[in-house]
């Protein structure tokens, strides 16, 4: 079984899926390539299925305040959850932004994170 297996998305856009054994013989290359600067992120799965990732943590810390400070977070979630099962093409982020109510030309406040 090859190490890496395309698996193609709703919208068409193919990512690579790293199966579970060959990631962890390789997690430390992945965490030196993230350390490097390459952003991820890494996909892990079984049988070409996408199943967790791995990501800079910094890039997971923007995630969690994002989702912390989101009032209607059940909503936001169920609107993601609703878009990924969705065999639909995808749609602009700008789309979705508006959709769930967030300002992408907004500053974050990131002041809490690490400067690079």
């Amino acid at each position: 079984m090859d190490p890496e297996t395309p698996y193609v998305l709703p919208g068409g856009e193919k990512i690579w899926v790293i199966d579970t054994a060959a990631a962890a013989e390789h997690l430390p290359q992945m965490i030196e390539r993230l350390r490097d600067g390459e952003p991820g992120p890494f996909i892990v799965g079984d049988a070409g299925q996408p199943e967790a990732v791995v990501i800079p943590w910094n890039a997971f810390r923007r995630l969690a305040v994002l989702a912390a400070e989101t009032d209607d977070f059940e909503h936001v979630y169920g609107i993601a959850s609703e878009r990924l099962a969705s065999n639909e093409p995808s749609i602009p982020i700008e789309d979705v932004a508006a959709e769930i109510g967030w300002h992408l030309n907004e500053p974050i406040d990131d002041s809490d994170l690490p400067k690079k």
